[in-house]
């Protein structure tokens, strides 16, 4: 999944945003944008489709050099969350290397989120890619809303899988960078395990996360 080039000595990695519509993707990745630190990313760009209020996808590339000079992208997607662009989610989701799944925190959406992931695991195994391998980190967002599930009830429900759960409103900005770490930090685990990014490049699994997520000040 990862693209590799050895003798530029490039490695390009790919996060995509998923979830049911309006639970926050794109506004995550706005927020995640502005917080960051100005010289590490890239500038974003936004594609509106034609007939939907959200977004066909963002693009947001940081770049990392690696203590044995591998050059590092990354470059973060959203997805549309809407039934009638299913085909465009199996597109944006080829080649993913992490998902970070956006959920609703309102109890009203219980069941679009239980499809929308229903969904994501369906599409991953159509592009080819085993969840059960793939660095997964899920966030309930709009914590800021009243008539929210329990946070007691999201960790039960979700404990048993051993995915991250953070929670977020990330209107408000919270939860938002916490996310995007913890998707980071998996990465660098799968990315470990199958070039050893510690012995052969000298990175970090800490200096990975936090080059990252650099904020200013």
């Amino acid at each position: 999944m990862i693209e590799y080039d050895s003798e530029e000595r490039r490695m390009v990695l790919k996060f995509v945003y998923y979830g049911p519509a309006l639970s926050g993707k794109t506004t995550n990745l706005l927020r995640l944008h502005d917080l960051l630190a100005k010289e590490g990313r890239g500038d974003l760009m936004v594609l509106d489709t034609k007939d939907d209020r959200t977004i066909f996808f963002d693009l947001l590339p940081f770049f990392l050099v690696a203590p044995s000079g591998l050059k590092i992208k990354v470059k973060v997607y959203t997805v549309p969350g809407q039934v009638q662009h299913d085909a465009t989610r199996k597109a944006v989701l080829q080649r993913a290397d992490g998902v970070a799944f956006i959920a609703d925190s309102r109890r009203s959406e219980a069941k679009n989120n239980a499809e929308s992931f229903g969904n994501l695991e369906r599409n991953l195994s159509i592009v080819g890619i085993a969840i059960d391998k793939l660095p997964l980190v899920l966030q309930y967002n709009k914590r800021d809303l009243p008539d929210i599930l329990p946070e007691e009830e999201i960790h039960r429900a979700w404990g048993p899988t051993g995915f991250p759960v953070i929670l977020s409103s990330a209107l408000e900005g919270w939860g938002v960078v916490e996310t995007f770490r913890a998707l980071a930090e998996r990465a660098y685990d799968a990315l470990d395990r199958r070039h050893d990014f510690g012995g052969t490049h000298g990175l970090t699994r800490g200096a990975f996360a936090e080059r990252l997520v650099r904020q200013p000040g």
